[in-house]
């Protein structure tokens, strides 16, 4: 098993800057690939970011060139650096973790975390 703990979300106005962090704990060995979802209401959950087993880094096009992920192995955890925040960005955001040797998609993650809000505000 695998825990996921966000934190770091908040409000901020557009333009503004968030620096979301997720702790994983537990069977961290059996995770192949990590990443960042959000969910705004009435919307679909969408990936954000992903880092795969291999470390390569997929961005959502919504959010390239504004948000960064990035992982300290030696700590467990994963953190978005998100600039430039466009209230279209508010939505729920999500850590989730793939153990299972899959796509690295919102449908393959076995592992999530509770969420944390982030709100961008005109």
């Amino acid at each position: 098993q695998v825990q996921l703990v966000e934190s770091g979300g908040g409000s901020v106005q557009a333009g503004g800057s968030l620096r979301l962090s997720c702790a994983a704990s537990g069977y961290t060995l059996s995770i192949v690939c990590m990443g960042w979802f959000r969910q705004a209401p009435g919307k679909e959950r969408e990936g954000v970011a992903i880092r795969d087993s291999r470390g390569r880094l997929t961005y959502a096009d919504s959010v390239e060139g504004r948000f960064t992920i990035s992982q300290d192995n030696g700590k467990n955890t994963m953190s978005l650096q998100m600039n430039s925040l466009k209230p279209e960005d508010t939505a729920m955001y999500y850590c989730a973790a793939d153990s299972n040797g899959g796509s690295c998609t919102v449908y393959s993650m076995d592992y999530w975390g509770k969420g944390t809000l982030v709100t961008i505000s005109e």
